[in-house]
C-alpha cells in the first residue's frame, strides 16, 4: 500500500488547511470525511489538482475549514 499523507495548518485566523499527499483520484476525500466531521463539516473551499483525474501517481488536494476554536 502506497503512503497517504494529511497535513493540517491551522491558520493564525483559525482557519484549517488540509493537504493530501499519496492520495490517488478522488480518495483523498475518503480519506479527510471524519477530520472535517470533526473540525466542523463546514468547507469553505475545497480546491483539486489536476492530479485528482488520475488513478496512479501523487495526489495533492488543498481544503480550508473555519474552526471557531
Amino acid at each position: 500500500m502506497e503512503l497517504q499523507e494529511i497535513d493540517v495548518f491551522i491558520e493564525k485566523d483559525g482557519q484549517v488547511r488540509l493537504e493530501i499527499r499519496g492520495a490517488k483520484g478522488t480518495q483523498c476525500l475518503d480519506l479527510t470525511k471524519d477530520l472535517e466531521a470533526v473540525l466542523g463539516g463546514q468547507v469553505l473551499l475545497r480546491e483539486m489538482t489536476p492530479e485528482a483525474d488520475e488513478t496512479s501517481g501523487q495526489v495533492t488536494w488543498q481544503e480550508q475549514q473555519s474552526v471557531g476554536w
